[in-house]
Formats: structure tokens, sequence, C-alpha cells
């Protein structure tokens, strides 16, 4: 049977501390194989470890500074990230982008950030992972920057048009669909109706954007079943093709 991976998770978060592992074995029995988790910023990166200690094979760490933590310390998080990405640990360059919603006060200083996570990423082979959340435009103007034929990853949680959805992959970039694309009003089922599955993830942003019918409350992993069964309805497919597809695609943009 195909195990389900789920690529976004910050099962690192103080919200799993009281169950985090009764959380894991409820991941386990949904099916999953693989969690990848994205570092936010240096005060994250000691519990990312201890929750990659629970089991190296299932937890896969990735490195790099989330844009709402883009502050005026933003050199020293780009130094953390540059030090720790040296050490060879970490399988991508993530969660790296722009964060025009909840942060409007660094933008230079996110875009700065993020184009230099890229080209560390590209000097080091890894993929990016990459936050978007009102800022489309500003992203895609990174990429076209920094694109040079090298660069790959994922725009985590995708909520865009089936127009945006189609630059993203111009721009040699994955889609990672999360608990959004069940939201009756979500927007994600009609853009990745005719999306080729070879160009999507799945994922669930744990502990946040928790898919219906727990929308609302903690996400976890184990929910990222729910999101295949999503995905499988969309397609017309069976949710255990969704489950090795998807897996084979986050297996080859991670080289895992």
């Amino acid at each position: 049977m195909p195990f389900l991976t789920d690529t976004h998770a910050h099962l690192y978060s103080k919200q799993f501390d009281s169950d985090r592992e009764a959380m894991v074995q409820r991941a386990r029995d949904a099916g999953v194989g693989r969690i990848l988790l994205p570092n936010i910023d240096r005060a994250s990166t000691d519990a990312l470890w201890r929750t990659v200690e629970m089991d190296p094979e299932l937890f896969l760490p990735m490195m790099g500074v989330h844009p709402c933590h883009v502050k005026e310390d933003y050199e020293q998080e780009l130094a953390h990230v540059e030090s720790e990405l040296r050490t060879g640990r970490y399988i991508a360059v993530g969660e790296i982008g722009i964060d025009l919603y909840w942060e409007k006060d660094f933008i230079a200083q996110q875009v700065e950030a993020f184009e230099q996570q890229m080209r560390w990423a590209k000097e080091l082979k890894l993929p990016i992972a990459i936050h978007c959340r009102d800022a489309f435009e500003q992203i895609f103007t990174s990429l076209e920057r920094e694109q040079d034929g090298t660069l790959t990853g994922v725009l985590h949680c995708f909520t865009g048009s089936a127009a945006q959805a189609e630059r993203c992959i111009a721009l040699g970039m994955l889609l990672g669909i999360g608990g959004v694309a069940t939201f009756k009003n979500g927007g994600v089922a009609e853009a990745i109706a005719d999306i080729g599955m070879e160009h999507l993830l799945l994922e669930t942003d744990a502990p946040y954007l928790a898919p219906i019918p727990h929308r609302g409350k903690r996400n976890e992993t184990a929910f990222v079943r729910l999101v295949a069964e999503k995905v499988a309805d969309i397609k017309g497919m069976d949710v255990d093709e969704v489950a090795r597809i998807t897996s084979a695609n986050a297996a080859r943009l991670f080289h895992l």
C-alpha cells in the first residue's frame, strides 16, 4: 500500500508538546511514511531537531527563515540559516518567501532574504519551500530573477488561481496542496482541476489550516489523508494512486 508524504508540517510547534508521540502514531495509522519539517527562525531550530531525533527516517528537516520572522535582526537570521545549511543536514531551504498579509514593515528585507536563500539553494543543489501570502507578484518577480534553470522547489500551501498555478509550474515549482483544497470556497479545487498530478504534493502545514471537517481546530499530519481524498475526488482517482504519485513527486523533488 503506498504511503502518504506530508511535505510541510511544523510538528515541533509547542501546540504538540502535550501529545506529540500520540499525534505521530495517528499519522502512521493514517498511512503517512514521511513528514517534512520546515524551519522558521533561529529559535525553532532546537525544537526542530528534537522532533527529527524522535525518528530520523520519518522526519526530514529543512532550514530557512520564514518571511514573518524577517525583522530588524534578519541578517543574524540569515547567518544562522547559512551556517546550518552548510552542515549538509537538510533536505531543502525552507520555509522562505514573502508575506504581505501579516507583515508589511520589512518588505525590502523579505525580498532580500528570499532571494539570498534561493541563491544558497542553487549553490547547494537543494530545493526550496516557498511561503506566499498576498504576494504572488512579488514571489514571481523574485523567482524570475533567480531562476537560472537549476532552481527547484514547491509553492507551499498553494491558494492561487489556475493561471497562477501554471505560472508557478513554468518557473520550475511544484504546488503544495493542503487543507484549503477542502474548503467550500477555497478555490484550490478549481485551480488544480486541469493540472497534471506530476506537479502536485500533499501537505498539512500543521498545526495550521486544518481540512474539513476539522477546520478551525489544530491541524495534524494524520489529516493529510483527508487532503489526499479531496485530490482523489477532484481528479477522479483512487486515493492510493494519489498517495503513490505525490509521494513519488516528493521523493524526486527532495532527493529522498
